[in-house]
């Protein structure tokens, strides 16, 4: 098992919430920590903008992250919303076997 944390904004809190509790109902996820809003400067069709978004640190398996990246697309309201992943180059084995556990589906 390969550890991944997948970053995502939402527009507010609200959307990040539905995310968050969508991939861990769903095991795709075994932690979904959901930050302060920020302000984020981007360059959107030629024109710079800022807005205020709420970022998402989302726990998982590299092996699932396309469910975990079709979940978000389900429910974030961005036309190309941020999702990237980073690996996790080393970790707490007790932690990361407990992310393992709870992002392998349930048989029976």
């Amino acid at each position: 098992m390969s550890a991944i944390v997948v970053l995502t904004s939402a527009p507010d809190r609200a959307v990040a919430r539905k995310i968050a509790d969508m991939l861990v109902e769903r095991r795709l996820a075994a932690c979904v920590n959901i930050l302060a809003e920020c302000t984020s400067v981007y360059r959107w069709k030629g024109v710079v903008e800022s807005a205020g978004e709420v970022p998402l640190l989302i726990k998982t398996r590299a092996d699932i992250y396309d469910d975990v990246e079709a979940a978000i697309r389900e429910l974030h309201p961005y036309e190309l919303p941020e999702i990237i992943a980073l690996p996790v180059a080393q970790g707490s084995a007790d932690y990361l076997d407990w992310v393992n556990a709870q992002t392998v589906m349930e048989i029976g």
